[in-house]
């Protein structure tokens, strides 16, 4: 059910290497992460188990740059057909937190210095 309603409701984005589908604001009590890597692309799954831990560890080291406040699913897809470094995936998942602090973070609002009237 939560899976179905992230697809349908969530809002996407894309990386090099990897596709996003996050889910904020959600009732869940905490934050959840889906890791998927294709059957089509990768047929063995001692590859598709190495990219989903390479995912999966590039997330905890840098799961606390996200800015969010609130609970939040996202779905991280691998999308290319060949077997990248893990430099290459934490650069990604990088841009994906990148991403996701844009698109939910906190908003910057530019300061407005008062200008006072002279009499």
């Amino acid at each position: 059910m939560a899976i179905s309603k992230l697809l349908a409701r969530g809002k996407h984005g894309s990386v090099p290497g990897i596709r996003w589908q996050c889910l904020y604001g959600t009732d869940s009590g905490s934050n959840r992460i889906v890791v998927s890597v294709s059957k089509k692309f990768f047929k063995r799954a001692v590859k598709r188990n190495l990219l989903k831990r390479r995912i999966r560890e590039s997330w905890r080291k840098q799961k606390h740059m996200l800015t969010l406040e609130g609970n939040f699913d996202i779905l991280l897809i691998y999308s290319v057909k060949e077997i990248l470094s893990y430099e290459e995936i934490y650069s990604s998942i990088g841009q994906v937190i990148d991403a996701l602090n844009a698109k939910y973070g906190p908003k910057q609002t530019a300061e407005v210095p008062e200008v006072s009237s002279v009499e």
